[in-house]
């Protein structure tokens, strides 16, 4: 259902397919304590598994990796990925560089461009996702974008020695389709 890679160009950025030249901004991503908390990454990743891991996202014909592109600067990745064609469904993930990009727009954006991409040129009926209850900023942006709560992971990460629960969201085509039309 990913084979095809596609650009996707917005007002702020373009996405265009996650490659080896995208790792270093990829490294930056996650380098960032900040968004290590926010995304609930625990340990450390090597820079050369980082450069690996994006020179063979193309191969994925399951998933489709991102690069965010803000006038040819690397800010985030986002991902369509756990791919379940049988109910076609598949969950989405976003992450920014840090704070230096943070708040400018560039994630609701990229959002919009791929769940237009995916439910505009491929049979996709469900994106879900799950975003820890501390991020109020990123459930802001996806309950704009037109993610329903529904349910919480209790207890699903342990940051600092605290508990926090993940809540769960997702949005339906029909519902895509009713707020933004059949593209972004």
């Amino acid at each position: 259902m990913f084979a095809e890679k596609p650009t996707l160009k917005g007002e702020r950025v373009t996405l265009r397919p996650a490659g080896p030249e995208h790792a270093d901004g990829l490294i930056e991503l996650i380098s960032d304590p900040e968004v290590h908390r926010l995304t609930g990454s625990h340990g450390h990743v090597e820079p050369e598994h980082a450069r690996r891991w994006y020179a063979t996202r193309g191969e994925h014909t399951e998933r489709l990796d991102l690069a965010i592109m803000a006038d040819d600067d690397y800010v985030g990745e986002v991902v369509l990925n756990e791919l379940d064609t049988d109910n076609l469904s598949c969950n989405l993930r976003i992450a920014l560089v840090g704070a230096r990009v943070f708040g400018k727009g560039y994630g609701t954006e990229a959002i919009g461009l791929v769940l237009g991409h995916a439910f505009g040129t491929t049979p996709l009926h469900r994106v879900k996702l799950a975003v820890y209850a501390f991020n109020e900023r990123a459930r802001h942006v996806y309950k704009k974008i037109g993610f329903v709560e529904e349910g919480v992971e209790r207890d699903a990460l342990r940051w600092d020695g605290e508990w926090h629960d993940a809540v769960l969201m997702s949005i339906l085509r029909p519902e895509w389709q009713a707020r933004w039309g059949s593209l972004a």
